[in-house]
């Protein structure tokens, strides 16, 4: 069975197609910059083909189109047709309350995921129109999934979801922490408690997704019991351009002193703040390091803030659980950069986390245990599979 992965964003698509009978990538790539004369197509097949275009796309339609037609082009096909791709997974960012599962797509579904807008208004409005693009290409319409961000995140309790503001912003516009990276914190989490050859249920984990935008999660018993980021992605960690934590009335404050409007000071906390804020350099942490590594006082400020917050949230959410058997570091950063994992584990040492510096420093793309033999916590790098979890789910729910 093969299904096709679509992560549609307001202005690129991410893909992969799967063979499911041994989960193998068959295609995967992106097209960024859709609505550009310069849209840019990057396309890797099995087979080890590679393709880089500079191509001219007007809107998620075409770019869906293009990939669909790459998929069985005759010279570098992986079908011979689109009726060999059996089933579309979608990731759609925000759920809402609507969803703590992954769903087969109907009408009410796409409804409820439009209602969400309001709350992913970059997000959930492009998720659709990858839906609307699959319905419109391909006639007789495979079935379609809905996989959501913030589903892992439904088993939190209200006591750590609701904001301490009057109770009615609750009841009337659903103001509360959502979360987000579901997907990639039920995966590694899942995958850490399988090579502990341990259930679990039985284990109290913290995840921490670092990557452009970053989260940590506190599981206990397999289950989301508190996230960093809140109502949106905004909350929670110092990240690659947005804020994070932040007092309220400071926003208050500048919109005030520099007479703001909203859409201003929602561009300064999204995109103008975090790594690329403080530093003054790049939004990307490997820039930051190298300009570690050369004492600009900017970006040594910038990753200390980092690694500080990243620090303060292990600590809460262990705090939150009494305890910790097993730490865990995905996504970009957290796969990739052994200093910042060092920083943060060096500063664990009082729940005794010791780490191998020779393990850490050695670049794998396989997950691997990083923590010393001694270490009283488990520390992983587990390379996050989003994608994949999408295909699981999706599988599942058409077999059922």
């Amino acid at each position: 069975m093969k299904i096709l992965v679509l992560n549609c964003g307001s202005s690129s698509i991410k893909y992969q197609l799967f063979n499911m009978v041994d989960e193998s990538v068959l295609a995967s790539g992106r097209i960024e910059r859709i609505g550009m004369a310069d849209a840019i197509l990057t396309h890797e097949t099995s087979n080890k083909t590679k393709l880089k275009k500079i191509l001219e796309i007007q809107d998620h339609k075409v770019a869906i189109k293009v990939v669909l037609n790459l998929l069985i082009d005759p010279e570098i096909s992986v079908i011979t047709d689109y009726k060999e791709i059996e089933a579309i997974g979608h990731r759609i960012v925000h759920g809402g309350e609507d969803f703590a599962k992954s769903v087969v797509i109907t009408t009410e579904v796409e409804k409820a995921i439009r209602d969400c807008s309001d709350l992913a208004p970059l997000h959930n409005p492009a998720n659709l129109l990858g839906i609307d693009a699959i319905r419109e290409i391909i006639p007789q319409t495979p079935p379609q999934v809905a996989v959501f961000d913030t589903a892992f995140h439904q088993t939190m309790p209200k006591k750590a979801y609701l904001y301490p503001v009057p109770l009615e912003k609750y009841t009337k516009y659903k103001v509360r922490r959502y979360g987000f990276h579901g997907t990639s914190h039920a995966f590694v989490s899942e995958k850490a408690a399988y090579l502990l050859n341990t259930e679990i249920k039985d284990l109290k984990i913290v995840s921490c997704h670092i990557g452009n935008g970053g989260s940590v999660t506190a599981i206990m018993n397999g289950k989301s019991i508190d996230t960093s980021m809140g109502m949106t992605p905004l909350e929670g960690l110092m990240m690659g351009t947005r804020s994070g934590d932040i007092d309220p009335a400071a926003v208050l404050y500048i919109m005030n002193k520099e007479e703001l409007s909203i859409e201003e000071v929602n561009e300064m906390l999204n995109k103008k703040s975090g790594l690329i804020g403080i530093s003054g350099i790049s939004s990307d942490m490997r820039e930051i390091e190298d300009g570690l590594s050369n004492n600009n006082e900017n970006a040594t400020l910038a990753f200390e803030m980092y690694e500080y917050r990243i620090r303060k949230y292990i600590g809460a959410y262990t705090a939150a659980m009494n305890g910790i058997d097993v730490l865990i570091f995905t996504a970009g950063v957290g796969e990739n950069s052994p200093i910042l994992r060092k920083k943060i584990c060096e500063n664990l040492s009082y729940l005794g986390v010791e780490i191998d510096n020779d393990i850490n420093e050695k670049f794998s793309k396989e997950e691997r245990i990083i923590s010393t033999i001694d270490s009283k916590v488990k520390v992983f790098v587990i390379p996050t599979n989003e994608e994949l979890v999408i295909a699981r789910d999706t599988l599942k729910l058409i077999s059922n």
